[in-house]
């Protein structure tokens, strides 16, 4: 097994809350997230600009303060999410959150490129690829 492997099974070993008030995102039923689930939440201000930069809007839920995206697990790998983003391995999220949008089709997913290049637009922030670009 490779270590992306490794990390992705850990982060889908996260059960579903704790005793600190969190729940792990739930997906809406009738969907699936094959490629497991992660999360980004912004403050609840940015979620409406944010909304129309993106070509395709997944799930998302609030929980009055922030908004949170379903992202697929491991979409933070080489990208440094800026604040006051918050990159949310395993998707656990406030016991408040709700539903707010759902998608047609089976997956949850917001594609996370277009979501990390709305956040910095919204937020005056540079991208920051931190990984080597090699071709």
């Amino acid at each position: 097994m490779g270590l992306d492997t490794l990390v992705r099974i850990r982060r889908e070993q996260d059960p579903s809350g704790d005793a600190g008030g969190t729940l792990r995102l739930p997906v809406p039923e009738g969907m699936t997230a094959p490629l497991g689930c992660d999360a980004v939440a912004v403050p609840a201000r940015f979620g409406p600009v944010i909304v129309p930069r993106l070509p395709r809007v997944g799930c998302v839920y609030t929980d009055g303060d922030r908004w949170w995206w379903i992202v697929p697990s491991g979409s933070d790998h080489d990208l440094a999410w800026p604040a006051p983003g918050l990159y949310v391995p395993g998707a656990p999220v406030p016991r408040a959150a709700r539903l707010i949008h759902r998608p047609e089709g089976t997956v949850p997913y917001t594609p996370p490129i277009p979501l990390y290049l709305a956040l910095c637009r919204v937020v005056g922030a540079a991208p920051d690829w931190s990984g080597a670009i090699s071709a």
